[in-house]
């Protein structure tokens, strides 16, 4: 029992960083798929991304058996509101995001993924009372200096950053305070059904003003905007699976691979422009990130 004890432990733990290191790529080439499906505006993107992502999570449902648990979320009252809260959070990021995407700012959405984790921080000391470790400390006001640099750079403050940071680190402090009682395909099927119905709603009235994009543009971009449903659930799936496998440093320094694809596809794939007042601020956060993975490996080797 004790031999094989090893093999099956590290074989748990293949499996969640296979898992973790599919879903931050999957999250890293979402860009591309936004991009593609230009001219659609990032309301309407947003929207057709909950009504497809709620269908394809139904039928998931239907083949795991969830429906059950997922009733019961929605009686449980405090629980149910606050995946609403979280909702709407996802939903102020997700359009932050398209945004940034559709109007060649991909770089400074990517700026605030790398300073998600700080912003994460940050709300574990306010709501959490969580204490920040002294390479902590050195991280966040290297964040700062980042992001004073690259305001200067853009003449004006990175709100596109501030937005996608904000709304996804409120989003992480909610579903932390849900904690273990929702499963990822449970949780995201009562985000998607919260937002289904204005969703379905502005569809509707776009359709009728003769301003949705939906069918006008060939049957190419109709499969990308049902792609979408999927690109949003399988990645969250994934990442709730490495979440149970893997440790929490590991996921910590995973994260970074999303917002290394974006820059990288916003500057080198989508031709956005690099000011050297911009290399300068991305150099500061990513020196911002190193020392955050340094922190979490010296604390991960203390726990052994």
């Amino acid at each position: 029992m004790i031999a094989n004890s090893a093999p099956d432990e590290n074989a748990f733990r293949r499996a969640g960083l296979i898992n973790g290191l599919s879903a931050y790529l999957l999250w890293g080439l979402i860009p591309l798929l936004f991009a593609a499906a230009t001219p659609t505006g990032a309301l309407e993107l947003v929207s057709h991304r909950v009504v497809w992502s709620l269908l394809f999570c139904a039928v998931l449902l239907v083949f795991t058996g969830g429906f059950a648990r997922t009733w019961q979320v929605v009686r449980s009252g405090r629980t149910f509101w606050m995946l609403t809260l979280a909702a709407v959070l996802i939903a102020i990021n997700w359009t932050a995001f398209i945004y940034g995407v559709e109007t060649g700012h991909l770089v400074e959405v990517s700026l605030g993924y790398y300073l998600n984790p700080l912003i994460s921080i940050g709300l574990g000391v306010i709501f959490l009372g969580e204490k920040l470790r002294p390479l902590q400390w050195t991280a966040a006001g290297f964040g700062l200096i980042a992001v004073i640099i690259v305001g200067l750079g853009l003449g004006r403050m990175p709100y596109l950053s501030f937005t996608v940071a904000i709304s996804f680190g409120l989003y992480g402090l909610v579903k932390n305070k849900v904690g273990n009682q929702v499963g990822a395909l449970e949780g995201m099927t009562i985000e998607s059904a919260v937002l289904a119905i204005p969703s379905a709603a502005y569809l509707l009235i776009l359709g009728a003003m003769g301003l949705s994009t939906f069918t006008g543009l060939g049957a190419g971009h109709v499969i990308i905007i049902l792609i979408t449903g999927p690109a949003t659930a399988i990645p969250l799936i994934l990442f709730s699976a490495a979440a149970r496998r893997i440790p929490l440093s590991w996921v910590g320094m995973l994260q970074y691979i999303t917002p290394t694809m974006q820059f990288i596809t916003g500057v080198y794939i989508l031709g956005e422009s690099m000011s050297m007042t911009r290399w300068v601020g991305f150099c500061v956060i990513w020196i911002a990130v190193l020392l955050l993975c340094t922190d979490l490996i010296r604390q991960s080797r203390r726990r052994l």
